[in-house]
C-alpha cells in the first residue's frame, strides 16, 4: 500500500498529540505531520494560483450596463486578499484542508450575465446578497440537513465524479484535450491536443509532469505532487528561455523582471446590496440569485464531501467534521468576495492536490492562505507556475479520488444508476452542480417507480424540485417573460 493510500485512511488509533498547535488542529490525531501539512498547503496553492490570473481576465474583460470595466490590477489584489483571508479562516474555524477563492463559473455568470443588466456595484451587491442568504440557510440548519440526508453511496459517487472532473480540468487546462471549433465539420466535441495530435513544448512539459507524478507516487516518494510541480516549473522556465514559446496560456514560465508588486485595494467595499432591483425586474433579480445560490450550494457540498472523503475524515455515517462551521465560512466567503468585487468565493476542489500530499487539517490552509497573502506583494514571482506544470497534480488526484468507486454497490440499480449519472454528468457538463442534480433526480425517480418513495428524505424531494427548476431555467424565464 502506498503512503498516499495510507494517509487517506483514518488512523485506527490516534497517536499522542504534541504541542498546542498540534492539538488545536488535531494533526497527530488525524495521522498527519507538520511536514505533510506544509507540503499540502504548497501543493494546493500552486494548483489554484491560476485564479490570480484568470479571475481578473474574466471579470476585467466584461463591461457593465453603463460600459464600465473593472481594473485588472485591483481585481488581482481583491482576488488574492479574499482567498488569503477566507482560506485562513476556514483552516482555523473549520479545520479542513479546504482552500477558498473566487469561483470559476460563478465569475463568468457575474461578468457576462449579471453585469450587462446593471452596474458593477449592483452586480457585486447581488453576490453579497447571495452569500447572506446562504449563511441564513446554514444558521437555520437547512444546508447541513440536506448534506446529512444524502445516502452514503451518493456521497461516494459525488467524490468519484469530482475525481473525474478535476482530472478532466487538468487535461483541458494543460491543452492535452481541447474543444474542436464549431466550424469544424465533425460531431466530435473534443480532441487530443490543439489539432488532433500532441504538439509543442508546453504539452511535453505536461506529459512529462504526469509521468513524473505517477512515477513518484508509485515509488511512495514523500511530497510527490509538490516535487513534480516545482520540477516541471523549472523545466518549463528553462525551455521557455531557450525557445521563447508564446503558447503557454495564462501563465508564462519565466523569471519576472520585478519580484515585488504593490497591491491596489481600490475595489474593496464597492457594492450596492439592493441596487439591482432598480436596474432590472424583480423576477430577473430573484432568478439570478436563485441560480447563484443553487450553484454555490451544491458545488460546495460536493467539494466538501469529496475532499473530506479523500482525506478519510468522514465518520462512520459519512458526516463531515465541523460541517456547520465549514458551511458558514463558505457562505461568508461569498459575502467577502462580493464586498471586495472579486465575485463569489467558494471552496476549491483543487484542495484535493493538498490532500494528495498528505494534508488532513486546517494547518495546511495557513500555508495556502499565507502564500495568497504573499501574492498581494509577490504576484510576479508566485504566478510563474504554468498550468502545464500544475495540471499533472489534478490528474493524479483524480485517480486517487476515483478509487472510492469500489464502495458503490453496482448490482443495486436504485443506487447504481443515480451514482453513474452523478459521476458521468460532472465531467461531461463541466459542473459539479449538474452532476449532483442529475443524481438526485434519478434517485428520487427510481425510488418512486419502485414504490419506495417513503424512503426518500423530504429534503431530497425539495432539493430535486429545485433542480427541476434549475435545469428548466430557460422555459421558466420565458414563462415569466424575463429578458
Amino acid at each position: 500500500m502506498s503512503e498516499t493510500q495510507k494517509v487517506t485512511d483514518r488512523p485506527s488509533a490516534a497517536p499522542p498529540a504534541g504541542n498546542s498547535v498540534d492539538r488545536f488542529f488535531k494533526i497527530s490525531a488525524r495521522g498527519s505531520t507538520f511536514g505533510r501539512e506544509i507540503r499540502g498547503g504548497f501543493a494546493t496553492f500552486f494548483t489554484m494560483a491560476y485564479i490570480l490570473v484568470l479571475n481578473p481576465i474574466i471579470l476585467g474583460s466584461a463591461k457593465d450596463k453603463f460600459g464600465h470595466q473593472l481594473d485588472a490590477v485591483q481585481l488581482t489584489t481583491a482576488t488574492a486578499l479574499v482567498a488569503a483571508v477566507m482560506t485562513i479562516i476556514m483552516g482555523v474555524g473549520g479545520n479542513l484542508p479546504l482552500a477558498l477563492a473566487a469561483g470559476l463559473g460563478l465569475n463568468a455568470v457575474v461578468a457576462f450575465q449579471i453585469a450587462p443588466l446593471m452596474s458593477w456595484d449592483d452586480a457585486m451587491g447581488l453576490i453579497v446578497l447571495e452569500g447572506l442568504l446562504i449563511c441564513v440557510l446554514v444558521v437555520t440548519g437547512l444546508r447541513e440537513a440536506v448534506m446529512h440526508a444524502i445516502p452514503q453511496p451518493l456521497k461516494q459517487a459525488i467524490s468519484v465524479g469530482i475525481g473525474l472532473f478535476i482530472a478532466f480540468i487538468g487535461f483541458v487546462d494543460a491543452g492535452f484535450v481541447t474543444r474542436i471549433p464549431d466550424v469544424a465539420n465533425t460531431t466530435v466535441p473534443v480532441q487530443l491536443g490543439g489539432t488532433g495530435a500532441l504538439a509543442g513544448w508546453p504539452i511535453l512539459v505536461f506529459c512529462l509532469g504526469v509521468l513524473l507524478t505517477i512515477g513518484l507516487l508509485a515509488r511512495k516518494v514523500k511530497g510527490a505532487i509538490l516535487i513534480s510541480i516545482v520540477t516541471m516549473t523549472i523545466v518549463a522556465i528553462i525551455i521557455n528561455s531557450a525557445a521563447d514559446i508564446k503558447s503557454w496560456g495564462l501563465t508564462t514560465p519565466k523569471v519576472p523582471d520585478d519580484v515585488v508588486a504593490s497591491p491596489d485595494f481600490g475595489l474593496l467595499g464597492h457594492f450596492s446590496l439592493f441596487g439591482s432591483f432598480g436596474e432590472t425586474s424583480a423576477i430577473t433579480v430573484v432568478l439570478l440569485v436563485f441560480t447563484l445560490i443553487l450553484s454555490d450550494f451544491f458545488d460546495t457540498m460536493g467539494t466538501v464531501v469529496g475532499i473530506s472523503a479523500e482525506a478519510g475524515l468522514l465518520d462512520d455515517e459519512g458526516k463531515v467534521p465541523n460541517l456547520g462551521r465549514v458551511l458558514l465560512i463558505d457562505g461568508a466567503a461569498a459575502v467577502a468576495g462580493g464586498a471586495a468585487s472579486a465575485s463569489s468565493s467558494t471552496s476549491y476542489i483543487e484542495s484535493a492536490a493538498g490532500v494528495g500530499e498528505g494534508a488532513r487539517t486546517g494547518f495546511a490552509n495557513l500555508v495556502t492562505g499565507g502564500l495568497f497573502a504573499l501574492a498581494l506583494f509577490l504576484t510576479p514571482l508566485l504566478t510563474i507556475v504554468p498550468l502545464q506544470a500544475a495540471a499533472p497534480a489534478l490528474v493524479a488526484v483524480g485517480f486517487l479520488m476515483m478509487t472510492q468507486v469500489k464502495h458503490i454497490d453496482w448490482d443495486k440499480y436504485e443506487i447504481a444508476i443515480p451514482a453513474f449519472l452523478t459521476i458521468a454528468v460532472m465531467p461531461f457538463t463541466y459542473s459539479i452542480t449538474n452532476g449532483i442534480g442529475a443524481g438526485f433526480l434519478a434517485y428520487v425517480l427510481i425510488k418512486t417507480v419502485l414504490g419506495k418513495a417513503k424512503d426518500v428524505h423530504w429534503l431530497l424531494w425539495a432539493a430535486s424540485a429545485l433542480f427541476l427548476v434549475y435545469f428548466a431555467i430557460d422555459p421558466v424565464e420565458q414563462l415569466f417573460n424575463v429578458k
